[in-house]
């Protein structure tokens, strides 16, 4: 992802300067372990490393909607076009609700943190989860906005796409450059 975001700098650094957007061509990476944030840094090149932002949060047992989740304690201050959810680890969570948590070897991940930030993305916003299939059921039944949903059962993701009108014109000129760069 960090080599695909360094090419497009290289080729749309232009265009994506006129779309106010203030992290382009920047892979934020938030995990609850510091060993799996070590192993992702050492595997950046070094001359992509100015493309790659890692941040840690603990992550602890919540509810949304009185229902049992997950939420990272410290998000990165971000407006993300792009996101994809292959974390935290169910095992590494803090408290419990009620005595329930993820814990355990029956339980699955729940991640909700786009839940809390939903309002704030713009559309063309795509989510990927990889696997995850519970956590992606719960994000679908519990997402507000109008979101495209596809399963890709060959590579178990599972898509989401923001589907609304643009908010105004940068978003426009955004949606207009994801149309624009397909050909």
């Amino acid at each position: 992802m960090v080599n695909a975001l360094a090419q497009n700098a290289r080729l749309y650094s232009q265009e994506v300067n006129q779309l106010r957007r203030n992290n382009p061509f920047e892979l934020h990476s938030l995990d609850n372990e510091q060993k799996y944030i070590q192993i992702s840094e050492n595997r950046i090149p070094h001359n992509l490393r100015s493309h790659a932002y890692f941040h840690f949060s603990k992550v602890s047992m919540a509810t949304f909607n009185e229902r049992v989740c997950t939420y990272y304690d410290q998000l990165p201050l971000i407006s993300p076009d792009f996101i994809y959810i292959d974390g935290p680890d169910q095992f590494n969570t803090v408290g419990d609700i009620a005595g329930w948590s993820t814990r355990h070897k029956d339980m699955m991940p729940m991640s909700a943190d786009v839940l809390r930030i939903e309002h704030f993305l713009t559309p063309g916003t795509i989510m990927v989860l990889d696997g995850r299939a519970a956590n992606a059921r719960f994000l679908k039944c519990n997402l507000q906005r109008a979101w495209l949903y596809q399963y890709d059962e060959l590579y178990d993701q599972h898509v989401f796409i923001l589907d609304e009108p643009p908010l105004g014109k940068y978003n426009r000129r955004q949606l207009e450059f994801y149309k624009g760069s397909d050909s």
